[in-house]
C-alpha cells in the first residue's frame, strides 16, 4: 500500500516514513505543494497525509486541487493548526480526517488504517463481508511490489524533479 506524506519538516517526514514503513506501507515524501501535486497526478496513492503549512503554498490548495481532478484517495490532514475553524475548513475542503500536532504515532497509524478500511478503500470491503485484513509486505501480498514507484522515481530524477525518498 502506497502513501504520500506531504510534509516539509524533514525530521517529521523521516519519522513518518520509518514508522509507516515498519508496518508495511511504501511511503513517498513530498516536501512542497508543487511536489505533492506532481506526485498525486502521476501516481495512484492509497492515501495521503497532508500538512497545511507548506513552503510554496497552502496544503488546502493541494487538497482542493486533488479533489477537483477527481482523486478520491483518503486524505488525512496532519497540522499544527488546531482552531475549530481550521479543522472545519479542512474537512469541508475534502479531507477525510484531521489530526493536530503534536500527535501520537499510534493514533496516526490507527486513523490511516481506519481510512483504508472504509468501503472502497484498499483494506475496505465493497460488499457486506467486512474489511480486509491488514497484510504485512513480504507475506505474499501482491500489492507490495514497488516497481511502479521505482520507475516513477527514475523518471523524475531524469527530469530533475525531486521527490524525496
Amino acid at each position: 500500500m502506497r502513501l504520500l506524506v506531504i510534509e516539509d519538516e524533514d525530521r517529521l517526514s523521516g519519522i513518518l516514513k520509518s514508522k509507516l514503513g515498519d508496518i508495511g506501507f511504501t511511503v513517498d515524501i513530498a516536501g512542497s505543494a508543487g511536489d505533492a501535486s506532481a506526485a498525486l497526478e502521476l501516481i495512484n496513492y492509497d492515501a495521503a497525509i497532508l500538512d497545511l503549512g507548506l513552503p510554496d503554498g497552502d496544503g488546502l490548495a493541494v487538497l482542493t486541487a486533488t479533489r477537483q481532478i477527481g482523486k478520491g484517495l483518503p486524505i488525512l490532514i496532519l497540522t499544527a493548526r488546531d482552531a475549530v475553524e481550521d479543522r472545519v475548513a479542512g474537512l469541508n475542503a475534502g479531507a477525510d480526517d484531521y489530526l493536530t500536532k503534536p500527535f501520537a504515532i499510534a493514533e496516526l497509524i490507527a486513523r490511516i488504517k481506519a481510512l483504508l478500511r472504509r468501503p472502497g478503500g484498499v483494506l475496505g470491503s465493497d460488499d457486506r463481508r467486512g474489511p480486509r485484513p491488514f497484510i504485512t509486505p513480504g507475506a505474499g501480498d501482491p500489492r507490495t511490489d514497488d516497481a511502479p514507484i521505482r520507475a516513477y522515481r527514475a523518471k523524475s530524477r531524469a527530469r530533475g524533479e525531486a521527490l524525496r525518498d
